[in-house]
């Protein structure tokens, strides 16, 4: 028995000694990045720049090869990302994660993301089809020919080959985490009396409507924020805004964006040039997708910031369901035994099943017309013009977004674009089982709010309530909070003139004006509204809002009572002391790893200092910032620029993993060369990829 116990612990020492060397050298290992590499399914040679930040610039000569290379080098770069995130989307953690994993995969589940993918596959043209199947061709070369990435030797597991449906599956991620989904709605539902109430449209104060113009912006008001706008969690959100050639110092148009999503590491966004014959456009995509979500080509650059609009009708469930519309659900659980779970799956709705136990139906077209946003951007990366991209616009699924756009000829345009029921519920409650009957057919494009293409337009947008008074629709429950919109116009009206160092600016900017507002209400003295890291004020103003919104503070709640019959407050706030920590220290914030869950901290990211908060310009909270900063001299693509929070590459060992974060704190825009001498005077390594 000893010698037999001995063994196993020699042997479980050996598998650990193992294990380690196997783990670390994952960690020290990077993907191939120079030289030359052949038979790994190019039809003819491709020419892999990288710049100094590890950004690829694909040169292929057709667009078979232009989109394997893509899909190569982001399998190079975010295998484990990429496949993490198919596996969190479809509800499948639970395979290498064991049980802890499994109520987020029933949750997954309720919408059949897998067998939607796969409708949405088979609508697709052929010409679609073969981009994303050569996509996922070049993943897969990556995962037989690049080292493992780490994290899949510390869970021990192996990636499954990518499939051109996991990109749409990875799409419909960012679908549900954009979109107002059935537990927002069930959050939400109220009797009829409360609804303007609990969850009005927007803070009248600072409601800033793209689509009124800048006349509409008077200077900063002066009134009491909204308390329900004021302790609504972060949510979600983007900034944009573009200015016509007319307007600017350039002569050509500008255009800035920044969608906030949230923080991790590695990033969402992944940045990459691709050029073949008839096609060539930059910017960034969503690991695992291929060509380019937001950037430009030669001709065009757009912009986008999520709707906050309704996206689908909830319903009581019928006492009675056919049996023939439940489907049974198979879990494979690591280490345990399979788990089955019934789900109802209709023809227009299924069911889903609310926090409190409430079963609900759920009609949503991303369900029962599953259509593929692929198509409009592969159109925007194609188009010649605002005409080219409006048109791509025009069939564009969701989730809704506002979109902004600028051509070479001078001109900039706003549009929001995606499917929107116009159901009068417009997301506020649910319907009872009756309303089944009732078909909610969806806003016309023609009919949603747009500016029209013009040199001399200013557009902006920044989740807020884009139209104004005689707008036919209410589109939205409740819009994102106006105040980032309100500061834009602001900013904006501000200046006659624009350029690129202007936009980097405001995209910087970190005065809140509603909690501004509130210092004043509450008495804070001296302070300039500003959340910079050397900022204790801003602190204290912070855990104030927090306070005064939860109703703990009997003192802070009774002064905005004061404030709003027109009595004067003074000294509510207690002065900074030593023991008050710096905004930089109280709103630091850690770009976290997927496996920091499991207790695996050193793969996080470099600490942002606290540099603005949920309402500025710059947003930085706790859970979401801006997930990348560009400017577009819209024709003059060398210029501007476009920045990563941490880094390019998912690989801990590549020296591209975090070296963005220093310039990304300075708020220093980095250029994305796009033309052929700049992208050759950048390169600093070059992977020549031969059939």
């Amino acid at each position: 028995m000893r010698r037999i116990a001995g063994a196993i612990v020699v042997a479980l020492l050996l598998f650990l000694v193992a294990y380690a060397a196997n783990v670390a050298l994952g960690l020290h290992a990077v993907a191939q990045t120079s030289g030359t590499i052949s038979g790994l399914g190019v039809w003819q040679p491709v020419t892999i720049l990288r710049d100094g930040r590890g950004v690829p610039h694909i040169a292929a000569r057709n667009e078979h090869d232009a989109f394997f290379s893509q899909g190569y080098v982001e399998g190079s770069d975010r295998l484990f990302q990429m496949d993490i995130t198919r596996r969190f989307v479809e509800g499948r953690l639970a395979e290498i994660l064991g049980a802890p994993a499994l109520p987020s995969d029933e949750r997954e589940r309720t919408v059949p993301v897998e067998q939607l993918a796969q409708i949405q596959w088979e609508r697709l043209p052929p010409r679609a089809q073969d981009d994303l199947q050569a996509f996922a061709d070049g993943v897969n070369a990556a995962i037989r020919t690049q080292p493992l990435p780490p994290e899949f030797r510390m869970l021990l597991y192996k990636p499954q080959p990518w499939r051109p449906q996991d990109s749409l599956v990875t799409s419909f991620g960012i679908v549900l985490d954009l979109a107002d989904l059935w537990t927002d709605v069930a959050n939400r539902d109220a009797p009829p009396v409360r609804y303007d109430r609990l969850h009005p449209l927007t803070d009248p104060c600072y409601d800033a409507p793209v689509t009124e113009g800048l006349a509409h912006i008077s200077e900063s008001p002066r009134c009491m924020p909204s308390a329900g706008e004021l302790g609504r969690p972060p949510a979600v959100g983007s900034n944009e805004w573009a200015t016509g050639a007319a307007r600017n110092a350039t002569g050509r148009a500008l255009l800035a964006g920044d969608p906030h999503l949230r923080i991790g590491i590695p990033g969402i966004w992944y940045l990459v040039d691709i050029r073949f014959p008839g096609y060539h456009a930059a910017g960034v995509t969503l690991a695992g997708l291929p060509g380019v979500i937001l950037g430009h080509d030669d001709y065009v650059a757009w912009a986008a910031t999520n709707g906050t609009v309704a996206s689908l009708s909830v319903f009581d469930a019928p006492r009675a369901l056919s049996a023939a519309d439940w489907a049974t659900e198979t879990f494979h659980v690591r280490l345990g035994l399979p788990v089955k779970r019934s789900y109802y799956r209709g023809a227009r709705e299924f069911g889903a099943t609310l926090s409190d136990g409430r079963f609900v139906l759920v009609r949503w077209d991303a369900y029962y017309d599953p259509t593929s946003p692929f198509e409009t951007f592969d159109g925007l990366d194609r188009a010649r013009s605002i005409k080219d991209a409006l048109r791509a616009l025009r069939a564009y699924p969701g989730p809704t977004q506002n979109f902004v756009v600028a051509d070479t000829n001078g001109r900039v345009a706003y549009q929001l674009a995606g499917n929107i029921p116009n159901d009068p519920a417009w997301g506020r409650y649910i319907h009872p089982a009756r309303d089944l009957s009732r078909n909610y057919r969806n806003v016309p494009f023609d009919k949603l709010p747009r500016v029209a293409p013009s040199r001399s337009a200013i557009v902006w947008s920044a989740n807020n309530k884009m139209y104004g008074s005689g707008y036919p629709y209410r589109l939205s429950p409740e819009f994102g909070p106006p105040y980032r919109a309100y500061r834009i116009a602001e900013l904006l009206k501000a200046r006659a003139r624009y350029d690129v160092p202007y936009f980097e600016r405001m995209q910087m900017d970190t005065l809140s004006l509603p909690e501004l507002e509130l210092a004043h209400i509450l008495g804070m003295a001296g302070w300039d509204g500003r959340f910079t890291p050397p900022s204790r004020k801003a602190t204290i103003i912070y855990e104030q809002r927090h306070a005064v919104v939860r109703g703990i503070q009997a003192m802070s709640a009774f002064m905005l009572r004061v404030r709003a019959l027109g009595v004067a407050s003074r000294h509510v706030v207690p002065a900074p002391s030593p023991s008050i920590a710096a905004w930089g220290i109280a709103g630091a914030v850690t770009p976290k790893h997927p496996l920091a869950a499991l207790g695996i901290s050193f793969l996080n990211g470099v600490t942002f200092p606290g540099d603005g908060d949920n309402f500025t310009i710059h947003v930085q909270s706790g859970t979401l910032s801006q997930s990348f900063r560009a400017v577009w001299d819209v024709g003059n693509w060398n210029a501007g620029g476009i920045s990563l929070p941490e880094g390019e590459s998912g690989e801990p060992g590549s020296p591209h993993y975090t070296d963005e974060a220093r310039a990304w704190i300075a708020g220093v825009l980095q250029p994305l060369p796009y033309s052929r001498s700049a992208v050759e005077a950048a390169a600093r390594e070059r992977l020549t990829l031969l059939p």
